[in-house]
């Protein structure tokens, strides 16, 4: 099956592409099983590209000719600019129910342009429970030609009564070559350095194009690999643990400090202190609102840089036990066969096995918000396998 139009990005998932364009050519007609329905939801793996085929079927959904890729509502879609398609995308924690109750308002609305108005929630799983009791009503009720499309890693991700009634479209996770493939066609990246960054990035399609793209990502994630060898005292742990949160920080305000000081400008602006003398009513408490928003965002960024070391650790254990147990398949880390070598042959299948279990049990730390410096001191402690 040749993907074309708004579905070229979606690789490897001729499936789930050959579902959209049923539903997409079918229709509302009655009786038809592959008519259109008013709430979808996406799943799969991270990066397998989850939100691109949501926007991709919303982009088809608005288009004339199914899907073409070309036309202006396909553009449009695609980009976030047309008027009814509405793109949801959040760096903070979470999306309250005042931001669902401003979705639910729009999804009211008949479509302007438009065959349909689409709500495109890329993040469905941060909906919080207040938030999802606003939204189920409006999937319960959908006005006549509303299309909410959620997006999470699992089905059991969103509340029972929301998934309950949409109608599930999985996605899996794409071979390494059909990544580097797209790297190299989309992104025009060295066929050499797109298989590496299609290989290490284990099936994640932005993390691999994040790879191919920038030089500074590479040298990070080559940091983070050689930690296992250099955990030889409790000295050496607890730097290493300050090292790697300290640079998950650094990374997080490197992408929020410039939109922190125009998100506060523009705020200011708007609330008319520029004007000499003004002190508008409530003006401080919305720009207390905004720093708990940038707060947030901050903090997520910080962990999800920090779940990007947890990921690259987890390959190099796993190419560890790959080696001890003679399980004959390719290492993710290829490059670093030495190394993995020499640690399979220094340790026992067990203690591999237990160092996963760690890495699992940090990433569960930092999701119920142990403070991350804890999380990674204990983290490096029980990677070192000191006493």
């Amino acid at each position: 099956m040749s993907i074309t139009g708004v579905w070229s990005d979606l690789i490897g998932q001729e499936r789930v592409v050959d579902t959209l364009e049923r539903a997409v050519l079918g229709g509302s007609a009655a009786g038809n099983r592959h008519a259109m329905t008013h709430a979808w939801l996406f799943t799969g793996p991270p990066g397998s590209g989850r939100s691109n085929a949501a926007r991709a079927f919303a982009a088809a959904l608005q288009c004339q000719f199914g899907g073409c890729g070309t036309c202006n509502s396909c553009v449009t879609a695609l980009s976030g600019a047309h008027p009814d398609v509405t793109l949801v995308r959040t760096e903070a924690l979470s999306i309250g129910v005042d931001e669902v109750r401003d979705l639910v308002r729009r999804a009211a609305m008949s479509p302007t342009m438009g065959r349909y108005q689409l709500l495109v929630v890329e993040d469905a799983d941060r909906v919080t429970e207040r938030g999802a009791d606003a939204l189920l009503k409006s999937i319960e009720e959908p006005a006549p030609r509303t299309v909410w499309l959620l997006c999470a890693p699992t089905a059991d991700d969103v509340v029972a009564t929301i998934r309950s009634r949409c109608r599930l479209v999985e996605l899996s996770t794409p071979s390494t070559a059909a990544i580097a493939t797209l790297l190299q066609r989309r992104d025009g990246i060295d066929p050499a350095l797109a298989t590496f960054a299609a290989r290490v990035a284990q099936g994640h399609i932005g993390r691999a194009r994040a790879l191919a793209r920038n030089e500074g990502a590479r040298i990070r994630r080559a940091e983070v690999l050689r930690l296992p060898t250099q955990l030889v005292s409790l000295g050496a742990c607890l730097d290493a643990a300050a090292n790697v949160v300290e640079a998950a920080s650094e990374e997080a305000a490197a992408v929020t400090g410039e939109l922190d000081a125009r998100e506060k400008t523009e705020l200011s602006e708007a609330l008319g202190f520029t004007t000499k003398g003004a002190r508008p009513r409530n003006a401080q408490s919305a720009l207390r609102d905004l720093e708990d928003q940038q707060k947030a965002r901050g903090k997520r960024l910080q962990r999800d840089a920090l779940d990007r070391v947890l990921t690259e650790l987890t390959s190099f254990y796993r190419d560890v036990l790959t080696v001890q147990t003679g399980a004959g398949v390719p290492l993710i880390n290829a490059e670093l066969a030495e190394p993995v070598g020499q640690l399979a042959r220094s340790t026992t299948p067990e203690a591999t096995v237990g160092r996963l279990d760690a890495i699992l049990a940090c990433r569960t730390a930092l999701e119920t918000n142990v403070a991350p410096l804890l999380a990674m001191e204990s983290l490096m402690l029980s990677l070192s396998g000191l006493d």
